[in-house]
């Protein structure tokens, strides 16, 4: 299969939806890589990295498109993308297609077959290639939130750890899943008071285990969550629902009830946010203030650090990449069910149900269109 690695165009996106290293392993199975020019500068990887492990550099994205039967992004293509985009080709790449109603319906006009790496789902129920990017978004959060406490910022002027003699911060983590475990792990190694939020009760037991003794698992309920995003100094939205829109879980007047200079670090923005004030934000202008609250909404955290999380990306996507390359998607979506679940539409059919939901579209099960003839 002739398989294209595209530049992000995305504002402040420096990452590349492949390394050298996995370049080479498709190119052994028989593949044709080609790369557009620069993809992966952005990452630390030269087009002289690439051409060494066997691909074709190309200079212009309309190009990749025509020709290439599968396309790879890391982050969901742009509006000047959307008419390159052919009928069955094959478009492998963080889409967020639910918060996204003007790309949804590019992708059902285009009839292409995007699958989409944030729900591609393992044996277990994990979201093996939305997993790295939010053990780095998670770590992340906690950096920025840190940081925007500093006084120069706007924040409240306070050293998340505290020192000798002085109170450290109030961390409060909304969401017990992969961002928010990450989350709570850093910002207890720092040295702040977390308390970490879930409805999962198992979860909760297998946190309490794991997080170091001052991180308090807590299960989530409203009358909580006021009480304690009252006393926060930073709170973190790692809140999760698969293909679908987060649910917005903190209010403007749960807001109003916040310290002055506090922070907010929305993870979630992806999926449309879980704070009712919160509006996606760019690496260059990451920050607002509502009610005297800093809002960090940035929705491509994992950029601002792209050679690691190149790495880690690769290092997930590579076997679904190469599966689907060897099989084409039909079978490989016959194969593997993690790959199945990937698939949110096929031919202008909408395969997701969240996707549906989000915009009053119809859903056609993804069995329709795996077995229709």
């Amino acid at each position: 299969m002739k398989v294209g690695i595209l530049k992000e165009i995305k504002s402040e996106e420096n990452r590349v939806s492949m390394t050298p290293s996995g370049v080479e392993v498709m190119i052994a199975n028989g593949h044709e890589l080609w790369v557009e020019k620069s993809a992966g500068v952005g990452s630390g990887f030269s087009d002289e990295d690439y051409i060494a492990a066997g691909a074709k550099i190309i200079d212009t994205p309309a190009e990749i498109y025509a020709e290439c039967e599968m396309v790879m992004h890391v982050k969901e293509p742009q509006a000047s993308e959307y008419d390159m985009v052919r009928e069955d080709q094959i478009v492998f790449t963080y889409f967020h297609f639910a918060p996204d109603e003007p790309l949804t319906r590019a992708f059902v006009k285009n009839k292409s077959i995007a699958i989409a790496y944030e729900t591609v789902e393992g044996d277990k129920g994990d979201l093996p290639l939305l997993t790295p990017m939010s053990e780095v978004a998670g770590r992340m959060s906690i950096q920025q939130g840190a940081k925007y406490l500093e006084r120069y910022y706007g924040g409240r002027g306070m050293l998340m750890g505290g020192v000798t003699g002085v109170t450290p911060a109030n961390v409060v983590v909304i969401g017990g899943g992969v961002v928010g475990t990450n989350a709570a792990m850093m910002a207890c190694g720092l040295g702040a008071k977390v308390t970490i939020l879930d409805m999962n009760l198992e979860r909760l037991r297998y946190l309490s285990e794991i997080m170091p003794k001052n991180c308090f698992p807590m299960m989530s309920s409203p009358a909580l969550l006021r009480d304690l995003v009252q006393e926060a100094d930073v709170v973190v939205g790692a809140v999760l629902v698969a293909g679908a829109k987060a649910p917005k879980l903190v209010n403007r007047e749960m807001l109003k009830t916040m310290k002055n200079g506090s922070v907010i670090v929305d993870v979630a923005i992806d999926q449309g946010g879980c704070f009712e004030t919160s509006k996606p934000t760019t690496h260059g202008d990451p920050v607002y203030d509502v009610e005297g609250v800093i809002h960090y909404c940035v929705a491509n955290m994992p950029g601002a650090v792209p050679m690691t999380s190149t790495m880690a990306l690769t290092n997930a996507t590579l076997p679904y990449a190469l599966e689907i390359a060897n099989k084409g998607w039909k079978k490989a979506a016959q194969d593997s069910r993690a790959i199945r679940t990937g698939l949110n539409m096929v031919g202008g059919k909408v395969t997701y149900k969240g996707v549906a939901e989000a915009f009053d579209l119809e859903y056609t099960p993804v069995e329709g269109v795996l077995y229709d003839n």
